[in-house]
């Protein structure tokens, strides 16, 4: 699922993603949407893999782009791919979007020798002014209306760090930026997206 977010925090979210990576890794990549984050790992690091999506209309814009991409329904679970086939599993912004949140973590910790988790930070301070507000949150990270979202799972920095604690998924590493720039201080307030790498603890 691919995020609207302006092109600064774009960007960063791309490179700390391909930081995490090694040169020439297998990767799968979950909900990627036209193609765009494993085109720049290609490219970049000259990764090989595939990308799964099931819009039909993002699988036409992933190929355009060069992208092998497999159409299925993430929902479905991801039997159909051998344990620890691939270097890195990467979800990208797509978690808050799962209805098997749990399930989906646990198989891509079992396909994939490590993972990369990114979501929206729910727990960011103007999500939570809006709600004082008596509004659910509408933001770049969240652009959706309440009656129109995909997201049925958000979460909070503070939520996934407890998810990983009582799943034993260990945690390599975790960024937290807004506006392209790392937030090092309160980043659950003032974090507006979440980085994760993690494996099996």
């Amino acid at each position: 699922m691919t995020s609207p977010l302006n092109s600064a925090e774009f960007r960063q979210d791309f490179a700390i993603i391909a930081g995490w990576m090694t040169f020439g890794g297998k990767v799968l990549d979950l909900g990627c949407g036209d193609g765009s984050l494993l085109q720049f790992l290609r490219q970049s690091l000259e990764v090989r893999g595939y990308g799964v999506e099931k819009d039909d209309a993002n699988c036409l814009a992933a190929m355009g782009n060069g992208v092998n991409v497999i159409q299925m329904d993430l929902e479905a679970g991801l039997s159909g791919f051998e344990a620890r086939s691939f270097d890195v599993v990467i979800l990208s912004q797509t978690l808050q979007a799962m209805r098997n949140t749990e399930g989906i973590v646990q198989e891509m910790l079992r396909v994939g020798r490590e993972a990369i988790v990114t979501f929206p930070n729910f727990g960011y301070w103007r999500h939570r002014m809006q709600l004082i507000a008596g509004q659910m949150p509408v933001s770049e990270e969240l652009p959706y209306q309440w009656y129109d979202t995909p997201n049925v799972h958000l979460c909070t920095i503070k939520d996934f760090d407890e998810f990983c604690v009582n799943h034993h998924i260990q945690v390599l590493e975790r960024r937290v930026i807004t506006n392209g720039e790392a937030v090092h201080r309160l980043p659950n307030l003032l974090g507006s997206l979440a980085m994760y790498r993690i494996r099996r603890d």
